[in-house]
């Protein structure tokens, strides 16, 4: 009798392991395409029934939009914060460096409950209501440190001897960065932007300490829906969130690949 080595009961583990992770996903996808009100095995049949609901659906569009506002601000703050930031602690020498970059990236190691509650005390000390604009910033707390990382990680790969070739030909500082550097970390700023919409998008822990109701995410909406009633369009919207959580990610890796290749 041949004797199950310790690689095989590791790759058993790991499949069911992965089974236990990927099967609720997946009944999730099969199930937003049941026609009935309460899902069930096997289906008794195929419908975009649900679908059609969810879009008709305004308040799930309104928080949609204002998940892709969010998301899409987010990224464009963090990535103007986190470029010049990763220059200046990749190419300079300055006091406090290396406190002001770990103090940067620590939200990337707390827990989102603490930072939640953390800015929601502090807004309430300065007494502030909360808003929009505390929701914006704190999502940019969040995901700064991953633009940080990926594009620190680039830069320590581009020479700063291309930079002064350029600027010894006449080029100013400004023009070296924007025809030289920046070109090189176009894959780095991308794949970061595309994670920080991601992160941001999919939040829910902390958002649920800075929304209000009348800018509530999908996440947080969602959270609101299993609370109060089981609905099947919370499949379809979690089919809907399932892709874009995929496909982004993907997608952000095959530009950093395209732009890698190309410069």
């Amino acid at each position: 009798m041949k004797r199950i080595s310790g690689w095989s009961l590791i790759r058993l583990y790991t499949i069911l392991v992965y089974v236990f992770m990927f099967a609720p996903i997946v009944a999730v996808i099969i199930l937003s395409f049941n026609p009935q009100q309460f899902g069930s095995f096997p289906m008794k049949g195929f419908s975009f029934e649900w679908y059609v609901k969810l879009a008709g659906n305004e308040t799930i569009l309104r928080a949609f939009k204002n998940s892709m506002v969010l998301g899409s601000l987010t990224a464009i703050l963090t990535t103007a914060i986190g470029i010049p930031a990763a220059m200046a602690f990749v190419r300079y020498d300055f006091p406090g460096k290396n406190s002001l970059n770990t103090l940067l990236l620590a939200p990337i190691m707390i827990p989102e409950v603490v930072l939640g509650v953390a800015l929601l005390l502090f807004i309430r000390w300065l007494q502030q209501p909360k808003s929009f604009l505390l929701l914006l910033i704190g999502h940019v707390v969040i995901t700064l440190p991953y633009v940080l990382l990926v594009v620190q990680a680039r830069l320590v790969g581009i020479k700063r001897e291309y930079e002064e070739a350029a600027m010894s030909l006449g080029a100013s500082p400004f023009q070296a960065f924007r025809e030289i550097t920046f070109p090189l970390l176009m894959p780095a700023i991308l794949a970061g932007m595309l994670f920080s919409f991601t992160i941001s998008f999919d939040d829910v822990t902390a958002t649920l300490f800075w929304a209000t109701a009348s800018n509530q995410t999908v996440p947080v909406k969602i959270f609101g829906m299993l609370r109060n009633s089981i609905s099947p369009e919370i499949n379809a919207l979690g089919t809907v969130m399932i892709i874009l959580t995929i496909s982004i990610p993907l997608l952000a890796g095959y530009l950093s690949r395209k732009f890698s290749k190309e410069t």
